[in-house]
């Protein structure tokens, strides 16, 4: 799909014949007309705050070998924030018919949203917890995030509303628990894919079980270990007799049994989380969407990627500015190769994402 500039609205409902015909799903869920949400419980936000830590979520990038690890910037995150935000919609077209049912009044018949309880893990500089407060109105949401620089950001945006229904608050993702409350929906875009392989699937299902019957979760994922953003990183950081190649020099760069490496662990299957959430599921959908975003040339793509999987590695080089600059600048150059120049003289950036749905038996 190539990019547009405007984001879509998700409509109040959005009926089960309307599901997006763009995604390939691996299951399709059980039928939608038993799902029967609980109301949702007022019971307030007891889950306590986590001290701070510099990554975004905090057990997933090494340490920085030559100065303090950094913060996440959300400035950095939200130059690309109309694309990284189609991902939410996507997801949230899927879940809309999850969630919403119609209500009939003695004046007319209309459709209400019921007053769902909602937790945004990974919610970063708020984006995606807008649209879910667009798109669930009056519902009780809270954020959470690790980075406060992203939480800075989200309660900026928030406060502007001064609406009470929506918090933030910081922890990690690995240890996160709901409340002791109902809760009706545990989403997650573009976070997961941070923690370590053996900690991924145990934390989605550890959160799955907590959720009560009909309690839907929802996330989002990069999956792109293999793709020439990714590869490439791993390859220019390995190259030896560099200004950089001492940063890089005591950690082994695409061994996944060395945590101090700053790539991520490759996504598991679409089968391994079926098969982790299917026992507890009343249906699960996964599906993978590559989105094809343009982008001006290759030191955009570096922009991009700066904001996220980049940055583990640009944290390891430190202060360093002529090794950074030497980093970013033959990362540039290999993109270049892989990523050829469109007939506008624009690039193409393929960016394949998997997504989970499901529904608690």
């Amino acid at each position: 799909m190539l990019q547009h500039c405007t984001r879509p609205r998700i409509p109040t409902r959005l009926p089960p014949s309307r599901v997006p015909p763009q995604h390939r799903y691996f299951s399709v869920p059980s039928n939608r007309s038993t799902i029967n949400l609980n109301p949702f419980n007022s019971t307030g936000l007891k889950h306590k705050p986590l001290p701070h830590k510099s990554t975004r979520h905090l057990t997933t990038s090494p340490p920085t070998m030559s100065s303090p690890q950094k913060d996440w910037s959300a400035n950095q995150y939200l130059k690309f924030r109309t694309e990284r935000t189609r991902p939410v919609y996507d997801l949230v077209s899927q879940i809309t018919p999850l969630l919403l049912a119609p209500t009939t009044s003695t004046s007319s018949s209309s459709q209400i949203t019921r007053k769902l309880r909602i937790h945004d893990l990974g919610c970063g500089p708020g984006n995606s917890t807008q649209v879910l407060y667009d798109t669930f109105p009056g519902a009780r949401i809270t954020g959470m995030d690790s980075s406060a620089d992203m939480l800075s950001k989200a309660n900026a945006t928030f406060s502007k509303l001064q609406n009470g229904d929506v918090d933030f608050i910081q922890a990690d993702l690995a240890t996160y628990t709901l409340p002791n409350e109902t809760t009706d929906l545990v989403f997650s875009n573009a976070a997961f894919h941070w923690l370590p392989s053996p900690h991924r699937i145990p934390t989605l299902t550890r959160l799955f079980t907590s959720l009560p019957q009909s309690g839907v979760i929802a996330i989002q994922m990069p999956d792109n270990y293999h793709a020439p953003t990714h590869t490439l990183m791993r390859l220019t950081a390995s190259l030896p007799g560099t200004p950089w190649s001492s940063y890089f020099a005591n950690t082994r760069i695409g061994d996944i049994s060395d945590p101090t490496r700053p790539d991520l662990d490759p996504i598991e299957s679409p089968g391994e989380f079926y098969n982790a959430l299917s026992p507890l599921a009343t249906g699960v959908n996964v599906w993978r969407t590559e989105y094809m975003h343009v982008l001006d040339d290759a030191r955009g793509i570096v922009e991009w990627v700066k904001g996220t999987g980049l940055q583990p590695y640009l944290n390891r080089i430190g202060d360093d500015e002529g090794a950074r600059r030497g980093f970013l600048e033959e990362y540039e150059r290999r993109l270049k190769e892989a990523y050829p120049v469109l007939g506008d003289g624009k690039v193409m950036l393929g960016y394949p994402r998997l997504f989970v749905v499901a529904v608690r038996k």
